[in-house]
């Protein structure tokens, strides 16, 4: 039976050496190290396996019908990338001496580095203005959420969709509305009262990172990525709660705030509006391969570096499957900036 793989070796590896250690450990114990004799074709041109390959040691032959064969070699700074990591495959790798390789499932790691990064977000939440809150009446978080730039940028009859789909919940002063590390099932928008959103450090203390009040939404991070909860969010008042499904998010408010393009229209974008390309993946992955003329914002920055961007631009993201760079564009678009994400993501952007 083969090997599971050795963890200080996967920790030498980008990106699964950036993961956090629950989501590391729990990665880890999913791979297994093959070996493959000298001849022995590892994946051929035009496969598509969704796998992420890694060479741990000997030497391997990478070609395809349109370069010429280089060789990679473990131990290498590029071997410690997925190998030539395009879908479908653009080369042919071959084991070129008797080598040991990993797979790793490709969404499986995608899944787990955007639930990392979106947890070192700080909650951004549609806020009331502080001298507002005491103004806040019954029916007031409608216009309050209406007024937000993200909701802006929503059809009418989604909003509409929206107003009619939400069930309130009434909750007391105490109450857990989300618990981090749960999984992500509704989108949730404070009617009345007030609530704290939390998050448990690694020392286990409790870090508070912000108030809500009317009007203020939370949820939607987890519900991106389709990861677990980020943080905990508790009421400390009485109060009610509107509650959105994860189905309805997706169908009325993330969907129409995504915009998705192809390769060509990207480029076309790029040449006649000066779009500029936004790189949403680890500064390690980016040094690697990226898009000529991108700028790096890794997602877990992109509270922080989205102030630097400028209004009047238009944006294409982009990381290595379409998930990250969804969950960035929704963010985004919750600021009013206008952003398109790269269909596929960069492992089926054709190589020039």
């Amino acid at each position: 039976m083969a090997d599971l793989i050795d963890k200080n070796i996967l920790k030498s590896f980008v990106p699964p050496s950036a993961l956090s250690t629950e989501n590391f450990q729990e990665l880890a114990g999913k791979i297994y190290v093959e070996d493959f004799q000298a001849g022995k074709v590892v994946f051929e041109e035009g496969d598509t396996d969704k796998q992420s390959v890694y060479l741990l040691d000997g030497q391997v032959d990478v070609s395809s019908s349109s370069q010429e064969t280089f060789v990679i070699l473990s131990g290498t700074d590029i071997s410690k990338h997925p190998l030539v990591n395009q879908q479908p495959r653009k080369h042919t790798v071959t084991a070129k001496v008797d080598s040991k390789l990993i797979r790793i499932n490709s969404e499986l790691l995608d899944i787990l580095l955007t639930w990392d990064q979106l947890s070192g977000i700080e909650v951004d939440e549609i806020q009331v203005k502080e001298g507002d809150e005491q103004e806040a009446t019954d029916g007031d978080w409608m216009t309050l959420i209406l007024q937000s730039k993200a909701f802006l940028q929503i059809p009418p009859a989604n909003i509409q969709a929206l107003f009619m789909r939400v069930k309130e919940v009434p909750m007391k002063s105490g109450d857990v509305v989300i618990k981090q590390g749960e999984d992500g099932d509704y989108y949730y928008i404070v009617k009345n009262g007030k609530c704290k959103v939390t998050r448990n450090s690694k020392t286990g203390t409790e870090l508070t990172l912000a108030t809500l009040s009317d009007g203020a939404s939370f949820g939607e991070e987890a519900l991106l990525s389709e990861g677990k909860r980020n943080a905990n969010v508790t009421m400390i008042t009485d109060g009610s709660l509107m509650r959105l499904s994860k189905e309805d998010f997706n169908e009325l408010l993330k969907e129409p705030m995504l915009s998705w393009v192809n390769n060509e229209e990207a480029d076309v974008l790029v040449k006649d509006e000066g779009a500029i390309w936004i790189d949403v993946r680890l500064e390690s992955e980016y040094k690697n391969a990226n898009i000529e003329g991108s700028m790096n914002i890794p997602l877990f920055m992109l509270r922080i570096k989205a102030q630097t961007l400028e209004s009047d631009k238009t944006y294409i993201l982009y990381c290595n499957s379409g998930r990250q760079s969804s969950a960035c564009a929704y963010l985004l678009s919750e600021r009013g900036l206008k952003v398109h994400c790269l269909k596929g993501g960069l492992v089926e952007r054709s190589s020039d």
